[in-house]
């Protein structure tokens, strides 16, 4: 037996011991492919701080993976930010939303070949901070301080952005064509805004039960507040106490001829002329901005659009206590209206009343009839969520839903945002009437302030339900039309 010690670097003998066969090259493989699959279970891809690139920003909108345009950009920075900085101003004014603004100026700067883009948006102000290495940054900020009713201004700065990122349009050709856009004369004459704000309250009058002396007596009203409103424009007067004023006449008069016999519906005669002055835009756009993660510019337009429902609620609240003080008869407010036409007789006012809205809005006219189906599509299906007892408050908000995803695949079949079709075909879901009743009872039934009350929070859920709706619909609609932008973004290449 040998001794252990006298050999001290050899090995004890291990005959005993199973032996270990080696591993054939697909067993490596598999185990290397293990090895994978449990460092993804247990640590991501990418570090959990990485920034977010900003172009990143665009996934899911009509501008992802922009055409970038190479050569010499960078040495005139300043311009493109200029224009980039005068786009968001002009699509702020025409109504468009914060995240729709933010892609734009992303997308535009990115294919113009700008990098180290940041971009921040607070309420009525949009800053641009251009900073690329080891030069002097460059910070730009412009405020925007007036809005007006422009959807096909709109929609051509939308068409612009969209042949920038394709890569057909240079820096010099988008400042003109944005020159042009701006300067391009509304679609439609003064004249015809005016008749049509009357043409939608007459048609709405009879979608909601009322007579042909009803809907008369809306047209001649709205047609009445529309000029009021334009020339209190004129003097200056906040928008404020011009939406008031407006919605005391309609009230006023509602009431005055009611008193004379001349109609049996006041109620519906008020809410066909108040509908028009509620935000809707504004509203969509404050919910969006809320949802996309605005809060500041969110918390600045739902402050607005509080203000305009405020101005409505004290119109008509004076109009009732001048009835009172003048001793009126009273109205009952718990007056159900039948419907006064067959069903496709509605179908077709509610076609007339969204295209009136278009043009109320200045959109374009290849936009109004496309307008007028995704109106029709989401009464059809606010009737339907009726029928099967889905409830006042739920009903509008699976419509807004439907119009918000039918808006969104028309508008970019169309080349124009979202909004421009989804706020028009909405506004039929809101609830004047109950904002009416609600605002009567407060005001006059000292009683029941408690079921007036109910009343204006429940028209409070409604819009804010209608609002949301269209938000989900848009939301619901993306990954079904991300072949559409391409298709868009195609064509404006081959032009």
């Amino acid at each position: 037996m040998t001794d252990r010690r006298e050999h001290p670097g050899r090995r004890p003998h291990t005959d005993g011991l199973p032996k270990t066969e080696p591993l054939t090259p697909s067993q490596v493989r598999q185990n290397a492919a293990a090895k994978r699959m449990l460092r993804r279970l247990v640590q991501g891809e990418n570090p959990p701080t990485a920034p977010l690139s900003i172009v990143d920003r665009l996934t899911g909108s009509p501008y992802a993976n922009p055409m970038i345009q190479v050569g010499g950009v960078d040495t005139s920075a300043r311009k493109t930010l200029d224009f980039a900085l005068h786009l968001a101003e002009t699509m702020f004014r025409y109504g468009a939303g914060a995240l729709e603004v933010e892609t734009s100026i992303i997308a535009v700067t990115a294919a113009l070949g700008l990098k180290n883009i940041e971009v921040d948006i607070t309420n009525q102000s949009v800053g641009i901070n251009y900073a690329p290495k080891d030069q002097t940054p460059i910070a730009l900020l412009r405020v925007v301080r007036s809005w007006t009713n422009n959807y096909a201004g709109l929609a051509k700065v939308h068409q612009l952005v969209t042949d920038i990122v394709a890569g057909g349009v240079g820096r010099d050709e988008a400042i003109r064509r944005l020159d042009e856009a701006i300067t391009s004369p509304k679609p439609f004459p003064r004249w015809m805004v005016t008749v049509a704000f009357g043409t939608f309250a007459a048609v709405f009058v009879g979608v909601l039960g009322g007579g042909p002396v009803s809907s008369a007596i809306a047209f001649v009203a709205n047609i009445a507040i529309s000029l009021l409103a334009r020339q209190l424009g004129r003097w200056r007067v906040p928008d404020f106490f011009i939406t008031a004023s407006c919605s005391f006449v309609v009230t006023q008069l509602a009431l005055v001829l009611w008193q004379f016999g001349l109609t049996t519906s006041p109620a519906i005669v008020v809410v066909g002329g108040i509908l028009l002055l509620l935000p809707t835009g504004r509203l969509v756009s404050s919910v969006q901005d809320a949802i996309n993660g605005f809060p500041v510019t969110a918390a600045g337009r739902f402050l607005s659009t509080l203000l305009t429902f405020g101005a409505i609620v004290a119109g008509i609240a004076v109009a009732f206590v001048v009835g009172e003080l003048t001793g009126m008869q009273r109205i009952d407010v718990t007056e159900t209206f039948p419907p006064a036409y067959d069903l496709w007789v509605l179908v077709v006012f509610v076609a007339v009343a969204v295209m009136a809205i278009g043009v109320t809005e200045q959109t374009s006219w290849k936009l109004l009839l496309p307008t007028a189906g995704v109106g029709v599509a989401g009464y059809f299906v606010l009737l339907g969520a009726s029928q099967l007892g889905v409830g006042d408050r739920f009903s509008p908000a699976l419509a807004a839903v439907v119009i918000g995803l039918l808006a969104r695949v028309v508008a970019l079949r169309m080349g124009a945002p979202q909004l421009v079709v989804a706020v028009p075909a909405a506004l039929i879901l809101l609830p004047g009437l109950t904002i009416f009743r609600s605002m009567y009872v407060l005001t006059i039934e000292e009683t029941q302030i408690l079921f007036g009350a109910g009343g204006m929070l429940n028209a409070g859920a409604i819009v804010l339900g209608t609002a949301g709706g269209i938000v989900l619909g848009d939301t619901l609609a993306r990954p079904l039309t991300l072949s559409l932008a391409s298709n868009e973004r195609r064509r404006a290449r081959r032009r």
